[in-house]
């Protein structure tokens, strides 16, 4: 063979060569989680590439020098409130740009909090069965004008039915419930915390659960007529749980997981439950504004910490009933906010619904409250944790945990929203451009 021959072969088998290694480079870029089409693809399983990031994100990831005074701001808070543990995270445009944690997860085992510790998110739950709501809408399962209660309601069990007192309860629609006002007031305690008064009241030996009580409380009347008035109702989304599994045919918990929350790539969520020894892998301990031992939600006579059984909030279900991380949170909003960056898990139909202004209460569809501007807010508060979620117009958007109750109660979400207010005022320039879910959005 002529050397020129020789030379040309070698050419060609070098020209092959990198042909083949850049079509293999393409497919692997585009394949890789992150690449510009991986988030239409359906979400993995919680341990799947897309959803990496809940076990990856560490505090390291967010050390700054140039937020060391936002750091000095929040410890300076969490002082002031004798808060053991917080975490943060701030998304904007559907990427994840800061998640930290901040004191003790865990004091008594030396834990500290991390992005990934999980707490309870009390009423931040509410958002969360708001959208599965509204994916079974879109599923054509069910309708927001749907009847709960009646002969031709949704929760149609005989015994429910002959329980009702009061025949305006009849009129009840699932948007009644979404939007408090079902009709449903607090003249007789919040059914969903004092258990052991209405054991007491009806003679019962056991705690009630979900259905027996929703027997007890239909028979009582009606504080106004379903949409004539409104009232803040846990009561209501724990009947909204009941909905989901009867129009689903599954448990709450499988329906949320499967359709909303894995979908979206939020893998931190997990039903919350009533003491330190059954929590969740990586769930934090919870401090109370106070010492005092109550007696158990259940009635049994035994004295326990108020934030460890004071209250069945494993049974709150979708009014307060889920634990998460605050990534987990934001991960969670940034499908459902209309900003296409990111996959939304429901329509742009569903997204307004959820965030529509009502009036100038502002309560909405399982957020807080909704702006005619586009600020959402949502809030949750127990004895042992604190949430808020604040939504800017913008899009960037900051959410709050703390694993300690604090003695001011829901009123303490005021000081958490000017918290956020000062922080975002402030640091917002100085945020790192980047996502921390690995998405490679901006």
């Amino acid at each position: 063979m002529k050397k020129r021959d020789i030379k040309r072969g070698t050419r060609i088998t070098l020209l092959f060569a990198v042909v083949v290694y850049a079509v293999i480079t393409v497919v692997l870029w585009v394949r890789r989680p992150g690449a510009p089409d991986d988030h239409d693809a359906p979400a993995a399983s919680p341990g799947g590439a897309r959803m990496a990031w809940a076990d990856t994100l560490t505090n390291a990831a967010s050390q700054s020098a140039a937020l060391r005074g936002m750091d000095a701001s929040i410890e300076r808070f969490m002082g002031q409130w004798s808060i053991k543990g917080m975490s943060l995270a701030v998304m904007r445009g559907d990427s994840l740009l800061w998640a930290k944690g901040y004191g003790m997860a865990d004091a008594e085992a030396g834990t500290r909090m991390t992005p990934t510790s999980i707490m309870r998110i009390a009423s931040a739950s509410k958002l969360v069965t708001a959208v599965a709501v509204m994916k079974l809408v879109e599923e054509g399962k069910l309708h927001l004008d749907a009847r709960v209660f009646g002969p031709s309601g949704i929760l149609n069990d005989s015994e429910i039915t002959a329980a009702i007192l009061d025949p305006r309860a009849e009129e009840i629609t699932v948007d009644h419930l979404l939007r408090h006002t079902g009709g449903f007031t607090l003249g007789a305690g919040d059914p969903m915390f004092n258990t052991k008064d209405i054991m007491a009241a009806k003679h019962l030996t056991a705690a009630p659960d979900s259905l027996e009580l929703t027997r007890i409380v239909m028979g009582r009347k009606l504080g106004f007529a379903p949409g004539r008035g409104r009232k803040y109702s846990n009561f209501g989304y724990m009947l909204l749980s009941l909905v989901i599994e009867r129009v689903s045919g599954r448990s709450y918990w499988d329906y949320v997981t499967q359709e909303v929350l894995l979908p979206a790539g939020a893998p931190h969520f997990r039903p919350a439950t009533n003491s330190y020894a059954s929590r969740n892998a990586g769930e934090v301990r919870y401090y109370g504004p106070d010492d005092e031992k109550v007696e158990e939600w259940n009635g049994s006579g035994r004295m326990v910490d108020r934030v460890y059984g004071g209250s069945n909030v494993h049974g709150l279900m979708g009014a307060g009933g889920w634990v998460t991380s605050a990534s987990g949170l934001a991960r969670l909003v940034a499908s459902i906010d209309g900003d296409p960056r990111l996959r939304d898990i429901i329509g742009p139909a569903s997204v307004a619904a959820l965030t529509a202004y009502a009036d100038s209460a502002k309560m909405a569809r399982g957020w807080s409250s909704a702006d005619r501007d586009g600020h959402w807010i949502r809030t949750g508060t127990l004895s042992s944790t604190h949430t808020l979620i604040d939504r800017f117009p913008d899009g960037e958007c900051w959410v709050l945990i703390t694993n300690s109750g604090v003695w001011r109660g829901h009123h303490f979400t005021r000081q958490m929203t000017a918290l956020v207010e000062k922080l975002r005022a402030t640091y917002s320039p100085a945020l790192p451009k980047r996502d921390l879910w690995g998405e490679g959005r901006r």
